[in-house]
């Protein structure tokens, strides 16, 4: 079970990836062989790459290898590299919350207007449904990495703490 809750992203991704590969490659094989295209594959590859960019970013924020520019905070003296790093954890999770408050009424906006997808008329709301719970997703790792870093046991520290 602590398998699954440390590494929840790298399966939710690896499941997405797998379901991704399959539909393209159904598509592929109905064009070549009944020179017609599977209309549904476009919408389920466009958001399979919205939960798949979401969930690989929280994959991204719990090694720390989310993007940043380090060539200002490495020549800042000790302390004040330490309070740049604090406020960057602070910005970015004020950033995330945001993004997840945003996308959950956007979710929540899908449901009550009952609107379908243009491909397979199933509502809309079923791909929305992820992506505020990625972003939680994504807080709750870089969280962890920042603690990793003030502690001192990250993969590859950036300031000095």
């Amino acid at each position: 079970m602590r398998f699954i809750l440390n590494e929840a992203e790298k399966i939710v991704c690896a499941v997405i990836f797998l379901g991704m590969t399959a539909v393209g490659f159904a598509n592929v094989c109905a064009r070549y062989l009944t020179h017609y295209s599977l209309a549904a594959t476009e919408e389920l590859l466009t958001y399979g790459f919205l939960l798949l960019t979401v969930f690989g970013a929280a994959i991204a924020a719990r090694r720390g290898e989310h993007l940043a520019v380090t060539l200002l905070t490495y020549l800042l003296p000790r302390p004040l590299r330490c309070a740049v790093f604090l406020l960057s954890v602070a910005l970015s999770v004020l950033l995330l919350a945001m993004s997840a408050w945003f996308s959950w009424q956007a979710l929540v906006n899908l449901l009550n207007n009952g609107m379908k997808s243009y491909a397979l008329q199933i509502p809309a709301w079923y791909y929305q449904a992820g992506v505020p719970f990625g972003f939680a997703l994504i807080i709750v790792r870089y969280l962890q990495y920042a603690l990793q870093m003030l502690k001192g046991r990250a993969p590859h520290e950036v300031p000095d703490v």
